[in-house]
């Protein structure tokens, strides 16, 4: 038995359990303290927001960490606090309140001008968190529930005015961990973190219906030195989407996306890509690395969706490793992915795209090889694809590629690319260097467990 003393207050517990986390606490406490019922009918939204105010109070005495045990966890939107763990588990669910009124209205994300949804502002996520420096959302691979299906419903409908709800996003913040956790169901995104630095994301199951609309997996979004790993993804959008603004707004903001590794991931999305950069890419996207990357049933492996208007870049690129299954594109880039928050785009705002190096793909049952179409005086540029293998299916398009305004090679590509892309015997880069957020290490940290 273990007691655990934080504050005025005495938890006995029957036992641990151990986590891997880039930081252990030094206090710990049981949502049932501070009244949470698991019953999956008793709102617990106040019992959270008084155990993380409370728990707050040890930031600067070795953190705390908030242990949601078994039970189904019915709660509106909390917010996280810095030096802080949420510890979800194995047999824990959060169910995401139904009640719109506890969903409170926050302002459009300042790189996007609008909300994503409609004009107005967005709900704010269940989980979320601002200015924050090292938080930690893990647990036994427990499950945190959206209950999604009103909010598809009014979003199919036009009821909506505002922007649905993510269930994770973590703005301005840094040092973030995202683990061991199964996310279904989601409203809308399922992670987002925003202006955040040092973000790993591993070890996480999210599930949708592949009908379900704008259930990204994880859009990492004007983020420097993010990890996302261990991933499997269902979903009816992208499942990895990579972000940095929108139009005017992405571009005053400035804040790119960089120096992200994606690895060990498996996507299934009928409609949507794999791997997408942008659309929204006003801030610039830079060295990107993916690998080992194996998707069933989506649309297409790898997206650059952009458009007159983004201005920015997308650029040093960096893939290799795909196992793709029925797929209707291999590789996909296109300019005219067009819309916009609002009518006062620049059209001489033109995005670079440069430097995308696809390497050691094997591909099967797939319509279309690829379908490269950059914009009429915007060349997409330095594009290098090697050792790739597609079989086409007996479906497939008569042209298996599709290609204009771009520049660059190939090498060893089955079907032969357009004459856009010339054979020059190369072997496309892959950096060699390591990020810094790769050099985060996780340490063995202890959970109670309630009786």
């Amino acid at each position: 038995m273990v007691i655990l003393t934080w504050g005025m207050l005495c938890v006995t517990t029957l036992g641990s359990v151990d986590y891997e986390a880039i930081s252990c606490r030094k206090h710990s406490a049981i949502l049932t303290d501070f009244g949470g019922k698991g019953d999956g009918k008793t709102s617990n939204t106040e019992a959270f927001r008084r155990a993380i105010n409370e728990l707050s109070k040890f930031a600067t005495d070795g953190g705390a960490q908030l242990i949601v045990p078994p039970g189904k966890w019915l709660t509106g939107p909390f917010n996280l606090t810095s030096n802080f763990t949420l510890y979800i588990h194995q047999d824990a669910v959060i169910l995401a309140s139904q009640d719109e009124a506890e969903w409170d209205l926050i302002p459009p994300l300042p790189s996007y001008g609008v909300g994503r949804d409609a004009p107005g502002r967005r709900f704010i996520s269940l989980i979320f968190g601002t200015n924050l420096t090292d938080v930690v959302i893990t647990g036994g691979n427990g499950t945190i529930d959206g209950q999604g299906q009103q909010w598809w419903t009014k979003f199919r409908q036009g009821q909506l005015k505002n922007t649905r709800p993510y269930l994770i996003e973590i703005m301005f913040s840094d040092h973030v961990q995202i683990s061991n956790l199964t996310l279904i169901n989601s409203p809308s995104w399922n992670v987002h973190p925003v202006y955040s630095s040092f973000v790993v994301i591993k070890g996480l199951t999210i599930l949708a219906p592949t009908d379900s609309p704008n259930t990204d997996g994880i859009d990492p979004d004007s983020c420097s030195n993010t990890r996302i790993e261990d991933c499997f993804i269902v979903s009816g959008d992208d499942c990895i989407a990579v972000k940095s603004g929108w139009d005017e707004y992405g571009i005053a903001f400035g804040m790119p996306t960089q120096h992200l590794i994606i690895r060990n991931l498996t996507c299934i999305s009928p409609d949507s890509a794999v791997i997408a950069l942008g659309s929204e890419m006003s801030g610039g996207i830079q060295d990107v690395r993916a690998e080992n990357i194996t998707a069933i049933s989506s649309e297409s492996g790898l997206r650059i969706k952009t458009a007159i208007g983004r201005g920015a870049y997308v650029k040093d690129v960096f893939v290799r490793g795909m196992e793709l299954q029925t797929m209707k594109y291999t590789f996909w880039m296109t300019g005219d992915y067009g819309s916009h928050p609002d009518d006062h785009y620049d059209p001489k705002a033109l995005p670079v795209i440069q430097g995308i190096n696809l390497k050691n793909v094997v591909a099967k049952n797939v319509t279309i090889a690829g379908k490269l179409v950059g914009i009429d005086g915007d060349t997409f540029k330095g594009i290098c694809i090697s050792n790739v293998a597609i079989e086409l299916s007996k479906h497939a398009e008569k042209l298996p590629w599709n290609c204009s305004n771009i520049q660059g090679v190939s090498s060893q590509v089955s079907p032969q690319p357009c004459a856009l892309l010339p054979d020059q015997k190369i072997d496309c880069p892959f950096p060699s260097d390591t990020l810094p957020v790769d050099k985060i290490q996780f340490q063995t940290c202890t959970a109670p467990t309630i009786h």
